[in-house]
């Protein structure tokens, strides 16, 4: 039976849910959140939420209280209280910091976002060892009784019980003593996924573009590990040259100079042949740029490594586009043209925060 306070929570968890949908693209737009990420859950400040209840009694606002008394001093309108401070016109923001686990926000970005569920690589699999009885179970055919452990279990019920005789030694099992032969079903590890980001971190790409990539890379992070039980995430930045590094550093690092986008691909491309074998791991390259690049000869090398090494081994390559002020924007249109007619390669552009949320469904609504 489900107790009362359960239900009221599970009431409660509903009514969160239903705020952060319809504040969801607010919370996709902005990071203050991601800050305050735990491991297995995030903090998302709400509006002091007032569920209704019945109030007992007569609700006139004009009606006096019970008991004698004078009546008090009015207090004019914009008067100052004692207290110190000067009154406000305006009624104050309260915020509730609720925990919303990731599944939970997985699931509202997927139905909100209207994602489709995604369809991995490989084949997930359970099977059972019966090649070796490699594990005893309180269940099972009396043809794999196990005698040993049922005389045990069955000795020490009765030594617990008082009931042994040493001088009539006869112990016999009862249903809760027996003991079977069995097999531990072992499940093969499959569908694990690996995201490899890359990003442009040449003078022309600041903190605001950083920000935008850090923001869309949280919720990207989060659908994907609603979607396998094993997610690793790989980095990658570069200007002239490209370098892995950790997560601290891709949304932190600070560089200047020129852009070669084909280090990025390359070495993507060797990331992805030493480590990640597409017959095991689902692999989702994202690369984040201004648009900018060294030379139509550096993009006709991109173009070949995304032909030749990367498209073959991925379930899909997304490219954002970050606007900027100094960006030109020529690389998308080069992949757009290149690549109209395939579907494991996806772009879209990104103006601004308010781009984030369309960009997020540009990457994921295909549900590869």
């Amino acid at each position: 039976m489900i107790k009362r306070i359960e239900k009221d929570f599970a009431r409660f968890r509903e009514i969160i849910k239903g705020q952060i949908r319809k504040d969801l693209r607010k919370y996709v737009t902005h990071g203050e959140m991601i800050g305050k990420r735990g491991k297995y859950a995030v903090s998302i400040p709400l509006p002091s939420i007032r569920i209704p209840t019945f109030r007992y009694g007569k609700n006139d606002r004009s009606g006096v209280g019970q008991g004698e008394g004078e009546p008090g001093t009015p207090i004019a309108a914009g008067d100052p209280q004692e207290g110190g401070g000067q009154a406000g016109d305006q009624p104050g923001e309260h915020l509730l910091e609720i925990d919303v686990t990731l599944d939970e926000l997985a699931q509202i970005l997927g139905e909100e976002l209207e994602l489709p569920r995604i369809q991995p690589r490989g084949k997930s699999t359970m099977y059972a060892d019966r090649d070796r009885y490699n594990a005893i179970s309180r269940a099972g055919p009396e043809s794999l009784r196990h005698f040993k452990r049922t005389y045990r279990e069955a000795l020490k019920r009765t030594l617990a019980m008082g009931q042994y005789d040493p001088d009539n030694p006869i112990i016999i099992p009862v249903r809760e003593d027996k003991r079977y032969r069995s097999w531990k079903v072992k499940q093969v590890p499959q569908n694990n996924a690996v995201i490899v980001y890359m990003m442009d971190v040449s003078g022309s790409m600041g903190e605001e573009q950083k920000e935008i990539v850090r923001t869309e890379a949280f919720w990207i992070d989060t659908w994907l590990r609603s979607q396998y039980k094993k997610l690793e995430t790989r980095y990658i930045v570069h200007d002239a040259s490209a370098k892995e590094v950790d997560r601290e550093t891709f949304f932190s690092i600070k560089e200047s100079g020129g852009t070669k986008i084909s280090s990025a691909f390359g070495l993507c491309s060797e990331i992805i042949r030493k480590s990640f074998n597409p017959a095991e791991w689902n692999i989702y390259p994202f690369h984040f740029s201004d648009g900018d690049n060294w030379g139509s000869e550096d993009t006709r090398k991109c173009l070949d490594l995304l032909n030749e090494s990367i498209l073959p081994q991925v379930n899909v390559f997304c490219y954002g586009q970050v606007k900027s002020a100094y960006g030109s924007g020529q690389f998308k249109k080069d992949l757009d043209e290149h690549f109209k007619d395939s579907d494991r390669l996806i772009t879209s552009e990104i103006r601004d925060k308010s781009g984030i949320y369309g960009s997020i469904k540009d990457f994921l609504g295909k549900g590869r």
